[in-house]
């Protein structure tokens, strides 16, 4: 799912193993993830997809004069936060300590690979949808 800032910049969605960038797009207010080598084109992740950075992840903090963050893991899974707001960005990234940060804040230029989509469920009428996975464990 892309944040609704991104909903005029063409986009796709996350595929497994797909190599992503933090991009901040053109005539945007906001930054998300695009591939690498394809700046133009968010890709849009499903809650539960699990991203792993090359590196430990680094943030804006909220007050921008407080300089950048690092959060000390490099695995986070997406999720969606204050969805409730629709005037707050939704996009984040859940780490294995429980740190949540916005994906509008993460600092650009950092890559990551996406190891796991959510699972895929079948309900009952042969119409597939999607659902996001939970209580997936990361590595």
């Amino acid at each position: 799912m892309c944040d609704y800032s991104l909903h005029q910049v063409t986009s796709r969605p996350a595929k497994l193993g797909d190599r992503l960038v933090a991009t901040d797009f053109a005539k945007t207010i906001t930054r998300g993830f695009a591939a690498v080598g394809q700046p133009d084109v968010a890709v849009c992740l499903l809650p539960g997809t699990e991203l792993a950075f090359d590196d430990n992840v680094q943030y804006d903090r909220a007050i921008w004069l407080l300089g950048k963050a690092r959060v000390n893991h490099n695995v986070a899974r997406f999720r969606q936060v204050d969805v409730d707001d629709p005037n707050a960005h939704h996009d984040a990234l859940e780490f294995p300590d429980g740190t949540i940060v916005k994906v509008t804040r993460l600092v650009g230029g950092q890559t990551a690979t996406v190891l796991q989509l959510p699972a895929l469920a079948q309900p009952h009428g042969g119409k597939e949808s999607l659902h996001p996975a939970t209580n997936v464990a990361m590595s």
